[in-house]
């Protein structure tokens, strides 16, 4: 079998069984289609006639640049050897690779770029936003649950009526991989939401947060709202969905000190990182998240 049919049938796995989203499977792609390339220049017709020495070679290459194509930065160096890191382990435990062809290799150190957050009055004033009109009341339950529960883009938009327990200040999400989490919604939000809720129906199979026609809102529109409630705030900061998620996960740690809670709120997808989270249950994350937040359910 070439090298190219293996990494598409891999590719094609990860898409039915471990339900990578399109998204990654691109990047994937992208990413091993650099390393076929390399070996085709090279004269190599399998993985198995790839080496430690070979594979410097290759990041080597990759971030020097040729001619016509620039080399990449450190961080994307990093994330072609984990692709190519994750391609070589599956095949060797399913025996198409006699060896690990990166033992011993190592990519270039990435100097770690903090996430910007928002203080405490900064996210206060950006969800209290009264926008004006008709979308004062959206716009109001969209910024407050992104705050409240640190959630991605996707899984806001995803959201349907029957997701949410308010009674229970509980949101139910679908995120990353197709896992489903539990995630804790605080006093301001579901005051919110029902404000929502009774302007405009909650409907249990309807997107919560909808556009034209009734589909759910464009995640794009989201991003655009965000900016522009921020510039009438005069909060000097770029202002993006995923911001609002950094700022949670910041203030939740800061107030509470544990790590464990916060990654399991916020669903972190690597693997190797959660399996230490899932003996935590919902009690305990309750508990965390009405000490922690600013905007829980046990503030005043």
């Amino acid at each position: 079998m070439t090298p190219e049919r293996q990494i598409e049938d891999w590719l094609g796995r990860l898409t039915s069984e471990r339900h990578a989203s399109p998204h990654t499977v691109a990047g994937y792609r992208r990413d091993l289609a650099k390393l076929t390339r390399f070996m085709q220049e090279s004269g190599l017709t399998s993985f198995d006639a790839l080496d430690a020495n070979r594979m410097r070679t290759f990041v080597a290459n990759e971030h020097r640049g040729s001619k016509g194509r620039e080399g990449l930065a450190p961080k994307s160096l990093q994330r072609l050897l984990s692709s190519c890191r994750s391609l070589f382990r599956q095949l060797t435990r399913e025996g198409q690779l006699s060896h690990d062809p990166l033992l011993g290799v190592r990519g270039p150190k990435v100097r770690r770029k903090l996430p910007q957050v928002l203080d405490v009055d900064e996210a206060s004033a950006l969800v209290e936003t009264d926008s004006g009109g008709k979308l004062a009341v959206r716009d109001r339950a969209m910024l407050e649950l992104f705050y409240s529960s640190g959630l991605r883009l996707s899984e806001l938009v995803g959201l349907r009526w029957l997701d949410l327990d308010l009674d229970g200040g509980e949101v139910r999400v679908l995120g990353k991989g197709s896992k489903t989490r539990i995630v804790p919604v605080g006093r301001h939000a579901v005051t919110a939401l029902r404000a929502l809720g009774a302007e405009e129906g909650m409907i249990a199979e309807s997107a919560i947060f909808r556009g034209r026609g009734g589909a759910p809102i464009n995640p794009r529109t989201i991003q655009l709202r965000m900016k522009k409630l921020a510039l009438q705030q005069g909060i000097p900061k770029h202002i993006h969905p995923h911001l609002l998620r950094h700022t949670f996960a910041s203030h939740m740690l800061e107030s509470s000190g544990d790590l464990r809670a916060v990654q399991e709120l916020l669903g972190h997808a690597d693997i190797a990182t959660t399996q230490i989270y899932t003996h935590l249950d919902f009690q305990h994350l309750s508990k965390v998240y009405d000490a922690a937040h600013p905007r829980a359910k046990s503030k005043g």
